[in-house]
């Protein structure tokens, strides 16, 4: 048996969370409605949806476009203002593709890549284990937010 190395190690780990947090996040979402989904339950912060897109928008361009080169353009304002409101299944199919993404990136990364410097728009003085780090941590904070407001569309339901 292979000894896992330890950017082996980092990949499969960082993308098990990326997929746990995902899966979660795609149970919130197909546990509300089409209206719970896009709506917010409190006078303040953010709807589920735009959550989502929000957490899509922010993989793709840093992970995306910065570290797989695939030509992504973000526009983070419109992460938190679409009135488009496309169905809830669309909008999380994008946030698992953008995942599926992330891991398959992940795999690819090397032990020096992993320490290499790393720059984006709002990101200073960063490798590209730091940036990982950062979005997996972003992810996850979100989703803490998502089951608050989940439980709350239940409360009102």
């Amino acid at each position: 048996m292979n000894t896992p190395t330890l950017p082996d190690t980092i990949a499969s780990e960082f993308g098990r969370y990326f997929e746990l947090f995902a899966s979660r996040i795609t149970a919130i979402g197909e546990g509300l409605t089409q209206e719970q989904f896009w709506s917010k339950p409190y006078p303040y912060g953010n709807s589920v949806g735009h959550l989502v897109l929000h957490l899509t928008g922010n993989l793709n361009y840093y992970i995306g476009a910065q570290l797989t080169g695939t030509g992504y353009v973000r526009d983070r304002d419109r992460e938190f203002t679409d009135a488009t409101h496309a169905p809830s299944a669309e909008v999380l199919q994008a946030m698992n593709e953008a995942v599926t993404m992330v891991v398959r990136t992940l795999a690819s990364q090397t032990a020096e890549d992993w320490s290499r410097e790393y720059a984006a728009v709002g990101v200073d003085d960063c490798t590209r284990f730091g940036i990982v780090l950062r979005c997996a941590q972003h992810f996850h904070h979100h989703l803490g937010q998502m089951i608050y407001l989940a439980k709350e569309h239940q409360r009102l339901a």
